[in-house]
Parts: C-alpha cells; sequence; structure tokens
C-alpha cells in the first residue's frame, strides 16, 4: 500500500434534506449507494413482514444515529 494514499471513511448519519420522518432511510441509502425509495419500500415490507422488526430497527437507529452536519 502506498502511505501518500488517503483513505476515506464514510460514516452513517442520519439525512437532514431528503427526510421523511427522522431521515434515517436516506441516510441509510446515501452510505449504501442505493435509492432511497426502494430502502423505505424494503423497511415497510420488514415491518410488515418481520412483525414489527423493521419499526423496530428505524426507531433504533433514530435514537442511535447522529444527525448529519449542516453543509
Amino acid at each position: 500500500m502506498n502511505d501518500n494514499t488517503a483513505t476515506q471513511i464514510r460514516t452513517f448519519r442520519r439525512s437532514t434534506s431528503d427526510r421523511m420522518v427522522a431521515g434515517v432511510c436516506a441516510g441509510a441509502a446515501k452510505h449504501l449507494g442505493i435509492d432511497v425509495a426502494l430502502l423505505r419500500v424494503l423497511l415497510v415490507a420488514a415491518t410488515l413482514f418481520g412483525f414489527g422488526a423493521g419499526a423496530v430497527v428505524y426507531l433504533a437507529c433514530w435514537i442511535l444515529v447522529p444527525e448529519q452536519e449542516a453543509a
């Protein structure tokens, strides 16, 4: 490895600009590089078919994941 190579660390932050409720899905979609609408549909499916597991994960992320800094 080259010592001059800068490594960029991506961090998961809740979105402040593209939010519907708390910005969890928008922040996760940006971090993962996928469409936010797809992630929202998957979260609803996980909530419906996983006996509320999607909602629990969303609430946990809402509490634990910090918001992104204002640009």
